[in-house]
C-alpha cells in the first residue's frame, strides 16, 4: 500500500514515509550491498587487518575501505571499531560477517557450478591429500589427469586431516584423497580402495620376513609411531588396542613423516607399521629393512576421495573415483565401490 503525502513531496529522510498512525518516521529501506562489499567485509572479518586483508583478495586497501564503509552505509549499521591499532568487529559485524560469508559461497557455487555444467574436467580443481598417501598416490592421480582430462588444472594440497575438513567446509579445497571413515557430517566419501598394513622391522628382528604374523605381536613391541595429528597414527594405535596391547607397553612417537619413521626402524630404535602403497617407496631405500606380513585378517585402512554433500560438481567427482578406481588397479591395494 502506498500512502500520498499532502503537496506530492514525502516526509522524513531519504524520502521516507511517517508509519501510519504513529507520526513516526519508517526508516529508508537500505541498498542493497554489493558482492564487493561483501567480499571486502569479510576479508576483514577474518584477518581483523585492512593490509593483510586487502592482500588476501587482490585489492588496494584504499578500495577495500571504501568498500567497507560504502557496505556500513547501505546496512545503515556499522560493522566495525576502528582505532589507529587494531580494527574490531562490532556486535552487528560478529552476526553479519558469517552471513556475507554465506552469501559469497552461495555465489561461488552458483558459479562453480554453471562452470561444471558448461564444461566438466575444465578449471581448477583443488585437491587435498593426508601425507602418508600424497607421495604414493599422487603418482597415479597426475597420470590420469594428464591422460584422461588434460584441461583440467590440478592444484595439490597436502596437510592433516583436520585441515583438510577444515578446508572443504570452508570451501578453499575441493575434494579430498585421505583415510576414512571420517564422521563429518557434510561430507560424502567416495571409497576407492582397502590396503592392509605391514610390519617393518629391523633386518635381524625376530618377525622379520615372516607371512603369519599374529595381531596379538603387537602387545609387547617398541613400535615407533608418526607425530600428533596423523591419522595414520591413530589408526595403528587403534590396531594395537584391538591386538590387546596396554596404555603402559611400550611405545614411541619419533618422527613427522614416515622417511623418517622408517630410517629409525633401519636403525634399530623399533618397529612401525606402514600400508602396503607406501612400501616400496619407503623400504627400498635400505638394505637394513626387512617386512613382515599379519595373517589374515590383515589389519587395513580404506582410502576414499571425500566432497562437500550436494556439491555442484558431485557428478563430475563420482566420474573422477570411477576413474581413479580403475588407475589403481595396478597397486597392492582391494579395490571397492
Amino acid at each position: 500500500m502506498t500512502a500520498s503525502i499532502p503537496g506530492g513531496k514525502p516526509d522524513g529522510p531519504g524520502g521516507a514515509l511517517p508509519w501510519p498512525g504513529t507520526g513516526k518516521v519508517a526508516p529508508a529501506r537500505p541498498r542493497q550491498p554489493s558482492l564487493a562489499q561483501l567480499r571486502a567485509f569479510a576479508a576483514v572479518a577474518e584477518h581483523l587487518h585492512f593490509r593483510d586483508a586487502a592482500a588476501a583478495i587482490g585489492m588496494s586497501q584504499p578500495a577495500l575501505s571504501g568498500a567497507v564503509s560504502a557496505l556500513e552505509e547501505s546496512l545503515g549499521i556499522q560493522l566495525l571499531e576502528r582505532t589507529t591499532r587494531k580494527v574490531l568487529l562490532s556486535p552487528a559485524g560478529e552476526r553479519l560477517a558469517a552471513r556475507a560469508r554465506t552469501v559469497l559461497d552461495a555465489v561461488a557455487a552458483l558459479m562453480e557450478e554453471a562452470d561444471a555444467a558448461r564444461a566438466p574436467f575444465t578449471g581448477v580443481l583443488r585437491l587435498g591429500v593426508i601425507p602418508t598417501v600424497a607421495p604414493y598416490l599422487l603418482p597415479a592421480v597426475l597420470r590420469l589427469v594428464h591422460d584422461a582430462y588434460p584441461q583440467l588444472d590440478l592444484q595439490v594440497h597436502e596437510e592433516q586431516t583436520s585441515s583438510l575438513l577444515d578446508g572443504l567446509t570452508q570451501g578453499r579445497l575441493d575434494l579430498l584423497l585421505l583415510a576414512v571413515p571420517l564422521g563429518a557430517p557434510g561430507v560424502t566419501e567416495l571409497p576407492l580402495f582397502d590396503e592392509d598394513f605391514v610390519l617393518v622391522t629391523p633386518c635381524d628382528h625376530w618377525l622379520a620376513g615372516r607371512g603369519d604374523i599374529p595381531r596379538a605381536a603387537l602387545r609387547e613391541l617398541d613400535l615407533l609411531l608418526l607425530d600428533e595429528g596423523h591419522c595414520l597414527r591413530d589408526q595403528a594405535l587403534d590396531i594395537c588396542r584391538e591386538a590387546g596391547r596396554t596404555e603402559g607397553a611400550p611405545m614411541t612417537t619419533s618422527a613427522a613423516g614416515l622417511s623418517t619413521l622408517v630410517q629409525l626402524v633401519g636403525g634399530g630404535l623399533g618397529v612401525t607399521l606402514l600400508p602396503r602403497t607406501a612400501l616400496r617407496v619407503e623400504t627400498g631405500r635400505s638394505d637394513r629393512l626387512a617386512t613382515g606380513y599379519f595373517a589374515d585378517p590383515a589389519p587395513s585402512r580404506r582410502i576414499a576421495l571425500a566432497m562437500r554433500s550436494g556439491a555442484a560438481r558431485q557428478g563430475e567427482f563420482e566420474e573422477f573415483a570411477a576413474a581413479l578406481r580403475r588407475e589403481l588397479r595396478r597397486l597392492p591395494v582391494r579395490i571397492v565401490g
